[in-house]
């Protein structure tokens, strides 16, 4: 659906030359959530931008449903961002016109009849849960409610890819969760490709198939939202899942740990075995569990738990082999 190769886009001035996106190659499937994380200034934005060519690449490939834009015509190019919506942060409403005609300003502009254009609103305006809202103005409305009608403006004209540029960065967080719920109701309902930048991984977590990770104009990483989390490679990456399953134990407890910390991971159907009671049951040892917690990515369940094992110390290396062989991994802690 999506195709970026060997794509850059350089900034410059009298003094300087910026690389805001530096040789990004992706290809995002038709039909998926595509997210792409990282901190301000990473080059995320700018790269979603050059997917509809609204910053125009420096050099590389964008190709959309196979199609490249940098060989379209104004005119083309034009035709072709009605099918690749687009929604922002900041919402983007004209304060003075009503929901509906905010929403109905994207059909008039494509040239849609007069006699359609009413229907398209209201069915619209269900999708997203605000038709009783329609003669408001947006002044009226709360933060949720503006984003909804900026999504509805954006799946006027029937897109086939939806962008989105930090859509809930200024939502609180049940906001935020309600605003996901939508995107992926119309990513299942009306197929949509979806892509969304945002620097939260939760964000991520909550609903995006596959992701990558920038960092200064680069994908340092990328790969499905799973394999990210279970087994990140890159520093970056590792500092944002944290950020989702990090624990931090109190110092004082740590203080109290005569045995080995111990930190497992449980992949997939993993994490539903009794593994540690095994464990406990096999080995001449004490195990008791400190801290732990099971995610579901993609409704696939990820768990991370930490206990301290203490006994004899052949025991416990023979123990801590039997859980190698068990799960996905195991890490012994400093606890220092």
């Amino acid at each position: 659906m999506i195709e970026l190769r060997n794509l850059t886009k350089e900034f410059k001035s009298k003094k300087d030359r910026i690389v805001g996106v530096d040789n990004v190659s992706l290809t995002i499937q038709t039909g998926e959530i595509f997210g792409i994380v990282g901190y301000s200034g990473a080059g995320k934005s700018t790269l979603l931008r050059c997917m509809n060519i609204l910053e125009r690449p420096t050099s590389g490939v964008v190709r959309v449903d196979g199609v490249d834009l940098l060989q379209l015509s104004s005119k083309e190019l034009r035709k072709t961002r009605q099918s690749i919506g687009m929604i922002f942060q900041g919402f983007y409403l004209v304060s003075s016109k009503t929901v509906y005609d905010n929403v109905a300003f994207a059909l008039k502009a494509a040239g849609v009849e007069n006699s359609i254009i009413r229907e398209r609103v209201e069915e619209l305006l269900n999708l997203v849960g605000l038709r009783d809202r329609i003669n408001q103005y947006p002044s009226q409305l709360s933060g949720g409610q503006k984003q909804r009608v900026s999504i509805a403006r954006a799946l006027a004209n029937n897109p086939k890819v939806l962008l989105c540029d930090e859509a809930t960065s200024a939502l609180d967080p049940n906001t935020t969760k309600s605003i996901l719920a939508l995107l992926k109701k119309i990513n299942k309902e009306l197929g949509l490709t979806i892509v969304i930048i945002t620097h939260e991984m939760e964000v991520v977590k909550e609903i995006c198939h596959r992701c990558a990770v920038m960092q200064d104009g680069r994908v340092v990483e990328q790969g499905s939202t799973f394999d990210i989390f279970s087994s990140p490679s890159d520093p970056l990456t590792k500092r944002f899942i944290e950020t989702v399953l990090s624990f931090e134990l109190p110092a004082k407890l740590l203080e109290s740990i005569q045995g080995k910390l111990v930190r497992l991971q449980f992949r997939g159907d993993m994490a539903a075995e009794a593994v540690v009671s095994d464990m406990l049951q096999s080995f001449s040892v004490k195990g008791n569990i400190l801290h732990g917690k099971v995610e579901y990515i993609q409704d696939v369940p990820l768990g991370i738990f930490i206990m301290e094992v203490n006994g004899d110390e052949l025991e416990v290396d023979q123990a801590l082999d039997y859980l190698r062989g068990r799960v996905s991994k195991v890490e012994v802690m400093d606890n220092e």
